[in-house]
């Protein structure tokens, strides 16, 4: 294990959260300031600073939202597709499917106009034979069109190059040969599976956000350099596993999900160690609300995700669901005259009201601060001496309270009201939607604002109990810190499952190992061991989706043993437990190969967290105020959340502060600490 510091960085919208681990002496610091939207670096750099380094650090994790905010906001670089005849469209064709279901309304942009999207003569057959090479020369001349016209990226996409990517190396050499970067995106290198569109729309997703990625990258490692950094630096990936920056340049699209992906894995690792095997993933930060589901302490993946409409990325991702209601969603009366909380934003700059900087409409924020649940004499992440409730009152009344004829009070308890209910909505959608009983899940709340709406959350979805991680304003930088090494691999087969050649299915999979092992093995960073698991897609003849059959099977002495009974057996095990029955008769086919190899890290106590054992109850009480539930004022008794022991038992109402977030127990719950400095927040 290393002895030196290792130190996970997330910068979120508002805040960049930092965690650093020293293994040598068992100890662990937290940092949280303020980010610095349009240029992360320099929040990036000034939580390193206050953490007092980074020249003593062995390694650093990053979880970026810098792919995903690129996308969000259509700001990557300008695009250039070189495909083949007749196939220039399909990234604005999609699967026919439209932003609004009924009326005329909507309309969809393609991150590459129609200009920038050259033909070239080439064509490949589905099995794979070439039916016409590619004209390399006309490959170049559109090369030298699409520079002409600003391209910055290109991504090279052709009909059938999963099946034979002969075309599209040949293309790909000449287009680099003149490309002027190194954002050459090619489809056969970036996800050889079929499926067209999901193809063409990754591999130029990827080439659009290549330019991006690699100058924030570069920006962060020039000032790493000069401050005298000289360990490893990685990137969280979008799957839960963490990847060098140099793969991160090269597939970008795989951090899509990364800031995101990397609360999760602190979460369900703070679930299995407390006890607690199926969670619900709350993160709750400035612009946004992220839910994802733990099952079984493990985390669920997606064959792909859509970040916005449109642009799809078929890589496999944690499976998250967002939606804009954080910390800085802007409160406002539409036109119907309903309240609304978010989508807008109000960011970091210029912020909530309360912050001062210039914003005149309220937040969500600004409501949990007029409602006394926010401390404004001491904020969160130690930029601001003091909040402004009066001008968050003054803003709530003018904007929200005028418009529906209440006082500011019942305007910033309607606020949370709202917001509390989106949040609800969108864990119902990934719990009872999809067959799961809540009351077998423990809300998990982290981000900075989580904490403040876990109990109105246990009561509206009926859940189990909340569990409150020790740190829940740094639970992503945690996750960045215990994240495995992980790398994933896709191949398209095309078998029928009758009479499958076993042995050449056991060839592929070796070398499919052996080059997901060597992806993990040049990370550079300390694993206990490395894992690699198989999963085929599958599904009947005649069926256009696939079930993920994971394969109970792992290389020993050269080979898989793989056979088609245990493919068949298999096979039917995940298609029964997704579908209930089986389509007895129907020959079953095998569409694609999936190889994920997994570096595990050391092991992360986190015992370590715990409260000191000196902390006493007496110690951490820090009297009461006055704080607003269910239409008025209750005496409510605050709490050193950091200094309270192990086993304490606080009763509602209760406001809990610490330093990177504030933990609200509402009047009808309690809340007990556990051996990890957990609370387990449970109604009375």
């Amino acid at each position: 294990m290393t002895s030196n510091p290792i130190v996970g960085v997330d910068v979120g919208g508002t805040f960049t959260d930092l965690f650093l681990f020293d293994p040598g002496a068992n100890a662990f610091r937290t940092a949280k300031v303020p980010s610095n939207r349009g240029d992360e670096a320099v929040g990036f750099m000034n939580g390193l600073r206050a953490l007092g380094g980074p020249a003593g650090f062995d390694a650093i994790v990053h979880g970026t939202t810098v792919g995903t905010n690129a996308l969000l906001e259509r700001k990557g670089a300008k695009l250039g597709v070189i495909t083949t005849q007749g196939f220039r469209d399909v990234l604005e064709m999609r699967r026919r499917d439209r932003r609004n279901t009924w009326g005329l309304s909507g309309e969809f942009l393609p991150i590459a106009e129609r200009d920038m999207r050259l033909e070239v003569p080439e064509r490949t057959l589905a099995d794979g034979t070439i039916h016409t090479p590619v004209d390399v020369a006309a490959v170049q001349a559109a090369a030298r069109a699409l520079l002409a016209q600003g391209a910055e990226a290109c991504a090279i996409v052709f009909i059938n190059a999963y099946a034979n990517p002969a075309n599209e190396q040949a293309a790909a050499a000449a287009v680099r040969a003149a490309w002027p970067n190194p954002h050459v995106s090619v489809s056969s290198e970036i996800l050889p599976e079929i499926r067209e569109f999901e193809r063409a729309s990754t591999a130029a997703l990827n080439a659009y956000l290549q330019p991006v990625v690699a100058s924030y990258l570069g920006k962060l490692e020039g000032a790493l350099g000069e401050a005298g950094f000289g360990g490893r630096f990685h990137i969280v990936q979008s799957n839960g596993g963490i990847m060098s920056t140099a793969t991160a340049r090269a597939v970008p699209a795989r951090t899509a999900l990364s800031g995101p992906a990397a609360g999760v894995i602190a979460a369900a690792a703070i679930a299995r160690a407390a006890g607690f095997e199926n969670a619900i993933t709350c993160d709750l930060g400035g612009t946004s609300f992220d839910v994802s589901l733990v099952t079984g302490g493990r985390m669920e993946l997606a064959a792909q995700a859509t970040v916005d409409f449109g642009l799809v990325i078929r890589s496999p991702m944690i499976e998250i669901t967002t939606i804009g209601a954080g910390g800085g969603s802007i409160a406002h009366v539409d036109r119907g005259g309903l309240l609304q909380v978010g989508p807008e934003s109000a960011g970091s700059r210029p912020g909530p009201v309360c912050y001062g900087q210039g914003n005149t409409r309220p937040t969500l924020t600004d409501a949990n601060v007029v409602l006394g649940r926010i401390n404004a004499e001491r904020p969160i992440g130690g930029a601001l001496s003091r909040l402004d409730v009066e001008g968050a009152k003054a803003a709530i009344a003018e904007h929200v309270g005028r418009p529906l004829g209440l006082d500011a009070m019942a305007a910033a308890e309607a606020i949370v009201r709202v917001a509390n209910a989106k949040m609800a909505g969108a864990i119902r959608l990934v719990s009872i939607e999809r067959g799961h009983d809540p009351q077998k899940f423990v809300a998990l709340p982290f981000g900075g604002g989580g904490a403040l709406h876990v109990g109105a959350l246990i009561k509206e979805v009926g859940l189990r109990a909340a569990l409150v991680p020790r740190f829940p304003g740094v639970t992503s930088a945690i996750g960045c810190v215990i994240a495995d090494v992980r790398h994933d691999q896709v191949r398209t087969l095309n078998l029928s499952l009758e009479g499958v050649d076993a042995a050449a299915l056991d060839r592929r999979m070796v070398e499919e190992a052996s080059a997901a092992r060597a992806v993990v093995e040049a990370a550079g960073l300390p694993v206990d061991r490395i894992e690699v698991r198989f999963e085929l897609d599958m599904h009947y003849a005649g069926q256009t989706h696939t079930v993920g059959v994971p394969l109970p099977l792992r290389v020993i002495q050269g080979s898989t043993g793989v056979s088609e009974a245990i493919i068949r057996n298999a096979f039917e095990t995940a298609y029964r437990h997704a579908f209930s029955r089986l389509l007895p008769g129907l020959p079953i086919r095998i569409v694609t190969l999936r190889t994920a190899a997994i570096g595990v890290r050391p092991d992360f106590d986190l015992a370590a967290l715990a409260p000191p054992a000196d902390a006493t109850l007496d110690g951490a009480a820090r009297g009461a105020r006055q704080v607003w539930f269910d239409g008025g004022w209750h005496a409510a008794t605050v709490w050193s959340r950091l200094d309270l022991p192990v086993g304490a038992l606080v009763h509602g109402p209760a406001i809990l502060e610490q330093p990177d977030a504030t933990v609200v127990v509402d009047p009808d719950l309690t809340a007990r600490v556990d051996r990890f400095g957990n609370l387990i927040i449970e109604r009375e």
